[in-house]
């Protein structure tokens, strides 16, 4: 079974809201944080440990 990356991240990002109940400031902090490192200049460097 082929499950796309954005569903997983979806759902597991869903329970982990759920059941954790992190405060909404972080959850943005580490959503515009990964979106902005992932388009800077350190990509390169951590992609190889995404793999």
């Amino acid at each position: 079974m082929d499950v796309p990356l954005w569903l997983a991240l979806i759902v597991v990002g869903g329970l982990g809201i759920k059941l954790i109940r992190p405060p909404w400031w972080l959850v943005a902090v580490l959503l515009l944080g990964g979106y902005l490192l992932a388009d800077s200049f350190l990509a390169p460097l951590i992609d190889p440990i995404t793999k």
